[in-house]
């Protein structure tokens, strides 16, 4: 705007109408950036525009209340760093209080304008007093550069904190491009931007903030699940990390299924989100069944309590062969010697039983089953050795779990998925319950809590049971099993790919990308890193299977498998329905 005493011409008027639609189309464009890097970077160049600096700088204040450097440009010295540019500013932050006195620094022009909170403007550094710009000198001298006019602004949130300074350098001339002081009136709307980046840069440390804590809450969680058991260790770091590895060959595929494989950042997130959360169910899960390293283990292993009854029974012997022989039995101690043996050898069998493994034949249960049946006398009670619930125990086929416990094992999908889905996720996150409640699926309808099949599955899902599967086969921390080397666990996987436990193509993908040795190298001990025959696994070939009606399928969507039901009832503070 010119003085008072002068006319405004309709060019003048122009120019004006066209900085304040430019100002406008800035502010709604700084209102609709979510990166900040880019946001600093868009508020400094939309600056520098307004008024054709040659150069300028954002600082950003610090919880400690230092101005750091987030970006600066100088166009004529071709200096780009920080921002979008991936260039680091090597230049320390500048403190607002002396570090000994704790008085304000008044000596730095930004930090200046900062405590002042008001615009600074410097025709020529060269000839302004009350400021040290002997730092700003020394650069002009090794450049050749003369840093002449400063317009410094401070960026003020709602609460009237200063959460950053605007510093431009040199001016130009709109038709000389030679360094004039910055216009009152170029003063005047470049502080309108500072105003509205203030809003954006606030609401965008927010969201940061909102992000940071949402994620650290997550985090927090997942530790705790794996605190909760020494036996599960980092599986729920581990998982994210393999997740994301499989997500990104996905994304670089050029061929095959997956060469259209793409996610926005958003959805980088979400599936970050969801792979941490991927086991937050359980937090539910009873500690001596998720713990369970061998079959007769609750709160401690009840193999000691058949021990003492083995040596209540080699006792009760002793005393029969010790009363024989005093009546003179001259077998008492041939008998008790082999009645001695046979109860060794049984216990032995029994211990032996406890440890769980990967088959237990028919005939180990048939005499765990004999064992159990004979009689002992305790006190004046005669009772089995075993009872029902020992021998049910001991007689599990494979590792140590009875049926009931994997099924409340694998109950911790139902709390996982109904915990998820009460949280109010926002729109970017919407698919957080699908991805993590997913994992268990099979490509088949046949995995749980839902029975879904893979063509209603989302792939980072499948994904993410491909990289639970492969943790679980590799982690050295579980107490029912030794960690798999390469070949063994990629072997088993095949297996899964054929009985259509595991998408075939994401799995195909994990070998051929060398996913799943990167994460061998990265996370094995190199004993278990061993050779294994890809092209053989990619050949399997998955065994056909009937794939229902949409509308069948949609079903599965809207409850849980008939034997998740109860925990499904369990979980929402009611009884499932009596038959």
């Amino acid at each position: 705007m010119s003085s008072g005493s002068q006319r405004e011409t309709p060019s003048d008027l122009q120019q004006e109408v066209e900085r304040l639609a430019l100002l406008h189309r800035i502010g709604v464009a700084l209102s609709a950036e979510r990166n900040r890097d880019r946001l600093v970077e868009q508020i400094l160049l939309e600056a520098k525009r307004l008024c054709r600096a040659d150069g300028g700088t954002l600082y950003l204040r610090t919880e400690d209340d230092e101005l750091r450097f987030a970006i600066m440009r100088t166009d004529s010295l071709g200096i780009a760093l920080g921002g979008s540019t991936g260039k680091t500013i090597d230049l320390p932050p500048i403190p607002m209080f002396d570090p000994a006195t704790g008085e304000a620094n008044r000596t730095n022009v930004a930090t200046y304008a900062a405590h002042l909170g008001e615009s600074v403007n410097i025709p020529d550094a060269y000839d302004a007093t009350g400021f040290d710009f002997s730092g700003m000198k020394r650069f002009d001298t090794r450049n050749q550069y003369r840093s002449t006019s400063f317009l410094t602004l401070p960026l003020v949130n709602s609460q009237g904190r200063v959460i950053a300074v605007l510093q431009l350098l040199n001016a130009r001339h709109a038709d000389t491009q030679e360094v004039v002081p910055f216009a009152a009136e170029d003063q005047r709307i470049v502080e309108a931007l500072a105003s509205q980046a203030a809003v954006a840069l606030d609401n965008q440390a927010l969201i940061d903030g909102q992000k940071a804590l949402l994620e650290a809450f997550i985090q927090m969680i997942a530790s705790a699940i794996d605190s909760k058991s020494p036996y599960t260790g980092a599986h729920c770091e581990r998982v994210p990390i393999l997740t994301l590895m499989l997500a990104e060959a996905a994304e670089k595929a050029t061929t095959g299924p997956y060469a259209d494989f793409a996610l926005s950042e958003e959805e980088w997130y979400e599936l970050k989100i969801a792979a941490w959360l991927h086991d937050c169910g359980k937090v539910t899960t009873p500690v001596h069944v998720m713990d369970k390293a061998t079959k007769l283990e609750t709160i401690f292993d009840r193999m000691a309590i058949v021990r003492t009854r083995f040596e209540v029974l080699d006792r009760d012997a002793r005393v029969r062969m010790l009363e024989a022989k005093a009546a003179g039995d001259a077998e008492a101690e041939a008998r008790y010697a082999d009645e001695a043996a046979s109860l060794e050898a049984d216990l032995a069998f029994l211990e032996q039983a406890n440890l769980g493994g990967e088959f237990l034949r028919d005939d180990a249960k048939e005499r765990i089953a004999r064992i159990g049946a004979r009689r002992y006398v305790e006190g004046r009670t005669e009772r089995a050795r075993l009872d029902e619930e020992e021998i049910e125990n001991l007689t599990v086929s494979r590792g140590t779990l009875t049926q009931r416990e994997r099924l409340i094992i694998n109950g911790h999908m139902v709390q996982t998925v109904q915990m998820l889905e009460a949280l109010p996720f926002p729109k970017h996150l919407r698919r957080v319950p699908e991805y993590a409640g997913g994992h268990h699926e099979k490509m088949d309808g046949k995995g749980y809590p839902r029975g879904i099949y893979a063509s209603d599955m989302s792939p980072p899902a499948r994904m993410m049971a491909i990289a639970d599967v492969f943790e679980a086969l590799t982690a050295q921390d579980r107490p029912y099993k030794p960690g798999k080397k390469l070949s063994e666990a990629m072997r088993i996987m095949g297996f899964m790919k054929r009985d259509n436990h595991l998408d075939p193509q994401l799995f195909d993908l994990f070998v051929e990308s060398g996913v799943y040795r990167a994460y061998g190298e990265r996370f094995l001990p190199a004993e278990l890193i061993d050779e294994v025959d890809e092209a053989a696994l990619v050949a399997i070939e998955p065994a056909p299977f009937d794939l229902p009606p949409p509308n069948e399928r949609a079903k599965r969507w809207q409850g849980f498998l008939p034997q998740y039901e109860p925990l499904r009832a369990s979980a929402m503070g009611s009884s499932p329905p009596k038959e």
